[in-house]
Parts: C-alpha cells; sequence; structure tokens
C-alpha cells in the first residue's frame, strides 16, 4: 500500500509482480467494482511468461483530474517513466484521460482497453453524480449490481460474476461513491491528443454493460486501433474468459518486444513460442468468422 498525496487517507493498493528490471510495465486499473484482485488471472499468467504486471485499486478520488494527479505521483514514487495500461470499463476510461492528462510529457506507451467507454453520458447518470457522495452504501451496491448479468450463464461466467459480488461487497461507502461519481460525472476523452498511442480495443459480443452506441463510438475514435473481440465474457472477460484475455495482452505488447518499452524480460522472450500464438490466435479468430 502506497501514499502519495498529502492526503494520508489516500491510498493505493497493488500488486507488483514479475522482473523488477523492467522499466515499462503493464498497470492494470479495475472497473468500478473491481479491485486490485480481480486481475489475479494476469498476474499469475503473465508473470509466468516473464512480464512485469502492477494491478492497482485507485484511492477515493472525486474528479478525474485529481485521479490523473494521484497517479502520476504514484507513477514517479515507484520511478516508471512509461507504462503500458489495461483499463477495464472505468478503468479504460481514467487510462485514457490519464494520456490525455500526460500528452506534453507521455507517460502512456499504450492502451488496452477492455469493454471500455469514452464518453461517461453514455450512462445518461449524469444528473445524479453529484449526489453518489450522499448514497447508503447499499443503494450504491445495487446501482452497480443492476449492470451484472442475470439469467443463465456457463459455469465460468457465473463464478466471475460471484467473485465480482465479492469485491463489491469488500468496497466501503466512500471507495463506491467515487468510483461512480468517476464513472458518471460529465466528461469525454479529447482523441487528438492521444492518436499517437497503440490502442487494442477488446470488447465481447454477448451482453455487457456496454451498449453499441458505446462501442461503435471507441471504433471511430480510434479507427487505427488494433480489435480484440471475445465471442463471449459479459462484463468481466478477463475473469471468465482468461485465457483469451491473456492471449490478446501478449500480441498487443508484442510490437514493444526488443525496445525499451518491452513490458517482458528479454530473456523470456523466444521466437517459436510467439510464432505458434500467432498461428492459433489467426486460426481461432477464422474459425469464429466462418
Amino acid at each position: 500500500q502506497i501514499i502519495v498525496d498529502d492526503d494520508d487517507s489516500k491510498v493505493w493498493s497493488l500488486y507488483d509482480a514479475g522482473p523488477r528490471s523492467i522499466r515499462c510495465p503493464l498497470i492494470f486499473l479495475p472497473p468500478v467494482s473491481g479491485t486490485a484482485d480481480v486481475f489475479f488471472q494476469q498476474i499469475l499468467a503473465l508473470t509466468g511468461w516473464g512480464y512485469r504486471v502492477i494491478a492497482l485499486q485507485y484511492p477515493v478520488y472525486w474528479d478525474h483530474l485529481e485521479f490523473c494527479d494521484g497517479f502520476r505521483k504514484l507513477l514517479d514514487h515507484l520511478q516508471l517513466d512509461k507504462v503500458h495500461l489495461f483499463g477495464a470499463s472505468l478503468g479504460g476510461f481514467l487510462a485514457q484521460k490519464f494520456a490525455e492528462y500526460t500528452h506534453k510529457s507521455p507517460r502512456v506507451q499504450s492502451l488496452i482497453l477492455c469493454n471500455s467507454f469514452s464518453d461517461t453520458s453514455i450512462f445518461n447518470q449524469t444528473w445524479t453524480a453529484n449526489s453518489f457522495w450522499l448514497m447508503p452504501a447499499f443503494m450504491l451496491k445495487k446501482i452497480v449490481l443492476g449492470n451484472f448479468a442475470s439469467g443463465p450463464l456457463d459455469p465460468e461466467m457465473a463464478d466471475g460474476i460471484d467473485f465480482m459480488v465479492d469485491r463489491l461487497e469488500s468496497l466501503g461507502q466512500s471507495e463506491l461513491a467515487s468510483r461512480l461519481t468517476l464513472n458518471c460525472q460529465n466528461s469525454y476523452v479529447e482523441p487528438h491528443k492521444i492518436r499517437d498511442i497503440p490502442v487494442t480495443i477488446m470488447d465481447v459480443f454477448d451482453q455487457s454493460a456496454l451498449s453499441t452506441e458505446a462501442k461503435e463510438e471507441m471504433y471511430k475514435l480510434y479507427p487505427n486501433a488494433r480489435r480484440a473481440h471475445l465471442k463471449t465474457g459479459g462484463n468481466f472477460p478477463y475473469l471468465c474468459r482468461s485465457a483469451e484475455v491473456n492471449l490478446y495482452i501478449q500480441i498487443h505488447l508484442l510490437q514493444f518486444h526488443g525496445t525499451r518499452y518491452a513490458a517482458i524480460d528479454p530473456s523470456m522472450v523466444s521466437a517459436e513460442e510467439l510464432e505458434v500464438q500467432k498461428i492459433s490466435l489467426h486460426a481461432s479468430s477464422e474459425q469464429e468468422e466462418q
């Protein structure tokens, strides 16, 4: 746990795993309901392959600028000049805002945006954003749970949702209220400020909290982005479809191998292994198209 603000109550919790010699790690930012450990499947797999990954849990911040300032201080504290960001839902929005915030002296080398959005008005809650801080925790939890999938689910997705409900229960009123405020207060991403950053957009074809319009908006915003589509996975593919998600993360990070922005220990990169992965992914994407 790390405190970087003058306010001692603002504590960042994080898991920093993998080789410390890596100076440009992949950092995971969770969704509204998530804690740092929702990315345990990514931490286990990616560190096994030689990547340095950091999963974060942000403290209570009430506006995007305050979050960006705190995150910048955290990176300074960790002595990280540039990082790759994987953001899920709200985490993806905050990752884009941070890239925008630091565009004059860039700190973000690349972005993976999972089930994410670029404009908070899609939730039609900008008018309630200022009242979340008044609501009791059980009401806030109800709002979040309203976006979780219901109905028959396969076992992995059901387990993923159970895990997220459990994590949601661990969050206090102010943590939840602040995240919902960040999620819904009126704001959008200015794409011209982050145009040169390599982006992968990861989304699912089954039911998730994101509308089709929100997804289309992301494609328009990042016309050159790579797309990682998962047939199924709901709101939390990193939990219930972790093998596919981890493969897409590796493919995204491949472009930085051999550069100072590599997130992997160079001794762990084997050309054959990467080739095999590319082929298997190519084959699976062809199957999906058929």
